[in-house]
């Protein structure tokens, strides 16, 4: 058996692709979006003291949203549990969490499935940013194990449109799909 290689590429040019449902994608399809690294095109909103998120993407469709969570020094995120599936990559510094024995750091890939409760704390001087990609509602608990919130795409969502509009930041159309 030989060698798998990448298919043939070259041609900088775009490709008309034959596509047999084409006219279904172009009126019932969504196209994809861009949001560049300005905050501009999504700010970062404080979610509590001592942490920011920059939302990416809503999809109400499926309860995902997309963003990028930055604990700005040593700090913690209340124990939560996951109601969907979650996909993390570490971007900066490094964090943890207390139930885990292993530390995320830039490049690293990290899952969460529906139903585990943890508690994510940095420890490191710089703190941290992690790209999270989360499905479903994330509850939040108090040192006493009582629930507190339900966190979900429509609460994403609030929390960055409330912000742009206290602040008079334009809602980027692009975040939501």
């Amino acid at each position: 058996m030989g060698t798998m290689t990448a298919p043939p590429s070259g041609a900088y040019k775009i490709v008309n692709v034959p596509e047999l449902y084409g006219d279904l994608i172009r009126t019932k399809g969504v196209e994809g979006t861009y949001v560049g690294s300005s905050e501009v095109e999504s700010p970062w909103v404080p979610f509590g003291d001592n942490a920011a998120i920059r939302h990416l993407a809503f999809d109400v469709r499926e309860n995902v949203y997309v963003n990028v969570l930055w604990i700005k020094g040593p700090g913690v995120i209340g124990t939560h549990k996951h109601r969907g599936k979650v996909w993390a990559i570490g971007l900066e510094g490094s964090f943890r969490y207390l139930e885990y024995d292993w530390i995320c750091r830039p490049g690293d890939f990290i899952t969460e499935t529906p139903g585990t409760a943890h508690t994510l704390v940095t420890d490191d001087p710089n703190g941290m940013k992690a790209l999270f990609h989360m499905q479903g509602a994330n509850e939040f608990f108090d040192e006493d194990g009582n629930h507190v919130e339900t966190l979900d795409v429509w609460w994403f969502m609030n929390h960055y449109e409330t912000y742009c509009r206290e602040n008079g930041i334009a809602i980027n159309p692009a975040l939501y799909l």
